[in-house]
């Protein structure tokens, strides 16, 4: 009798740049992954938008990609399916003919600044922030969805007629992925639309109706696990049910194995994210960190975690690499920044579409600062690594304060965590250590054990222990000592300072 084969878990990863589909095994190890790019579009200042119906594509062609990798048995092997994605960009579709009645309005857009405006002069926005752990900020979903429906008249249409559905990416895939189910969301995303509450995970009416938005658009509200649909016929990996949907950095935080309250992470992806288990507990700050759901176990019961969000970490190179023809592939802005012994003095802010945690700043813009007639190419790539590193030690020293305690460590993923010299400036910055896995696709992998769970292909979080250690991680140490790092620290806030606020 021939064996069995080995049980796979397919992770669906929905970022801002690219789709991504990859297969793991139960224990965490990848077999074989596949991608495709998905493009940005800038049409003003501040906006960032995407076309919903590429966001789909781009996902459908990476599913296309790996599926021709494997042969038949590990085709049907595939047990279980996971979905991860960008969080708070925003999409309107028609319920009737799945059709999107817009763009997709991307995380990073802060086009709504005037509407938050508008709500906190208004006086709502004490309650508002209280209830779900948010600010009224661009970066999440309400605003969005009121531009939205005031400026695209086919999705007030729809709206009116009872036809309309909203969603974040994940609802959206879904949709697309299991044509004819029920339209639904997991606890994970929707914390980040400003709509739901955090200690009772419900929805919000009543924040809804300020959006304007009818209850009827809104998506069945599930846990993270669950059955959420199948993979429809002539789709690649048809038959596969969808058992877990995640938030990107929720996913990543799984995937990092940071089970335990005051285990943290940091993504750098196309921004870089701080997230911290804070266990049981909703733990709350008045700094700029944002209290959300990490993610809920079949059940729905919560694991919680704080925030810090930067909204520009992968565009700094990318920015270097397309704005100003540095260099052609963007992993040579090591090679450029080490070059050089030092950034000279040169320091840039990575502000390009505004600040996130702490400033919550929408106006705020990038600022390249310190330049000498001495200064050179590899100084300015040196300065665009470390001020990525400098604005996440900010962050790892106002989770410090909020949660009473220092951090032991900092675990680090996503492309950007690649680049040594990176990784050696945040741990000079923050005065911590810095554990980089072999694998820095937690995000995929985090949505896997999840779905790989739901699906009783794996048995507990801890199996998924040797995707994340094996081969070892590398560590880097501080060699920074503390009077330097203050000093440089101050420089840095200066710097900051002045690039807060440049649209007034």
């Amino acid at each position: 009798m021939r064996a069995m084969a080995e049980p796979l878990i397919l992770a669906l990863d929905q970022g801002t740049s690219s789709s991504r589909a990859v297969l793991y095994t139960p224990s965490g190890r990848q077999v074989a992954s596949a991608s495709a790019p998905l493009p940005i579009r800038y049409p003003a200042d501040g906006w960032v938008e995407q076309d919903a119906g590429a966001i789909w594509d781009s996902q459908r062609q990476a599913m296309r990609s790996l599926e021709t990798q494997l042969d038949d048995a590990q085709r049907r092997a595939v047990a279980a399916c996971g979905i991860t994605n960008q969080r708070e960009t925003t999409v309107l579709w028609s319920r009737r003919d799945g059709r999107a009645l817009g763009p997709a309005l991307v995380w990073q857009d802060g086009r709504t600044a005037a509407i938050c405006r508008r709500w906190k002069e208004a006086g709502l926005e004490e309650s508002w922030c209280h209830r779900t752990g948010l600010l009224l900020d661009p970066y999440f979903s309400a605003s969005k969805i009121t531009w939205l429906l005031e400026h695209e008249p086919e999705a007030a249409a729809a709206a009116g007629r009872g036809e309309l559905c909203f969603g974040t990416v994940d609802s959206w895939l879904l949709r697309n992925l299991a044509e004819g189910q029920p339209h639904r969301t997991d606890m994970s995303n929707a914390s980040r639309t400003l709509l739901m509450d955090l200690e009772q995970r419900t929805w919000l009416p009543d924040a809804a109706g300020t959006c304007g938005l009818p209850e009827s658009a809104l998506p069945e509200l599930w846990p993270c696990r669950g059955g959420f649909g199948t993979i429809a016929a002539g789709l690649p990996f048809a038959g596969v049910p969808i058992t877990a949907m995640l938030g990107d950095q929720q996913a990543a935080t799984l995937g990092q194995l940071c089970l335990r309250a005051g285990e943290a992470k940091c993504t750098y992806g196309t921004g870089a994210f701080l997230v911290i288990n804070t266990g049981s507990e909703l733990r709350r700050s008045d700094s700029g960190l944002l209290s959300t759901l990490g993610w809920t176990d079949a059940h729905g019961t919560p694991t919680y975690c704080l925030e810090g969000s930067l909204f520009n970490a992968g565009t700094v190179v990318q920015w270097l690499r397309d704005g100003l023809g540095l260099f052609e592939r963007s992993e040579e802005v090591n090679t450029l920044a080490a070059e050089v012994s030092g950034s000279g003095g040169v320091m840039l802010v990575p502000a390009f579409t505004g600040w996130g945690t702490p400033h919550w700043d929408p106006g705020a813009r990038a600022l390249l600062i310190g330049l000498t007639r001495d200064s050179r190419r590899g100084h300015i790539a040196r300065a665009a690594l470390e001020g990525i590193a400098l604005s996440v030690a900010t962050l790892v020293s106002l989770a410090e304060e909020a949660m009473g305690t220092p951090l032991q460590e900092l675990a680090v993923d996503g492309g950007a965590a690649a680049s040594d010299l990176l990784l050696q400036a945040q741990a000079d910055a923050s005065g911590i250590t810095v554990r980089r896995p072999a694998d820095l696709e937690s995000t995929a992998r985090g949505v896997a054990m999840m779905a790989g769970l739901e699906a009783g292909v794996v048995a507990e979080p801890s199996a998924f222990e040797a995707g994340v250690r094996d081969p070892g991680p590398r560590r880097f140490q501080p060699s920074m000592d503390s009077e330097a790092r203050s000093q440089w620290r101050r420089r840095w806030e200066e710097a900051v300072r002045r690039s807060l606020h440049w649209d007034t």
